[in-house]
């Protein structure tokens, strides 16, 4: 028989990809956060509007109230969500400039 190579095992998650890369380049870190906040911030309005329009929807068609209801709560809590997600990366962004601050400042004691 001959000898089989190894099969890698491909994830989707990379845990370690982030250690031992060196400096952090700060600007990008912090475009990226804002870039994902703007997403999310999108996100959660598109939601909330379309929750809105369900809920219209839902009154205009009373034989399919049910459905519209449903789907107005679902788009409501993705709209949360993505809310969430607009805090979450805003707050990414400040701890990042204030890391980037706090790298740069040296203490003198004299």
């Amino acid at each position: 028989m001959a000898e089989e190579e190894p099969k890698h095992h491909h994830s989707l998650f990379h845990h370690n990809k982030e250690e031992n890369q060196g400096p952090v380049d700060h600007k990008k870190e912090e475009k990226h956060h804002k870039h994902l906040e703007h997403l999310s911030e999108g996100a959660a309005a598109a939601g909330g509007v379309y929750a809105l329009h369900e809920k219209h929807k839902e009154k205009k068609d009373p034989e399919h109230a049910h459905k519209h209801k449903i789907e107005e709560e679902v788009l409501g809590t993705a709209a949360v969500g993505a809310g969430g997600l607009a805090f979450h990366e805003k707050h990414k962004r400040k701890e990042d400039k204030k890391e980037q601050k706090a790298e740069g400042k040296h203490h003198h004691l004299f």
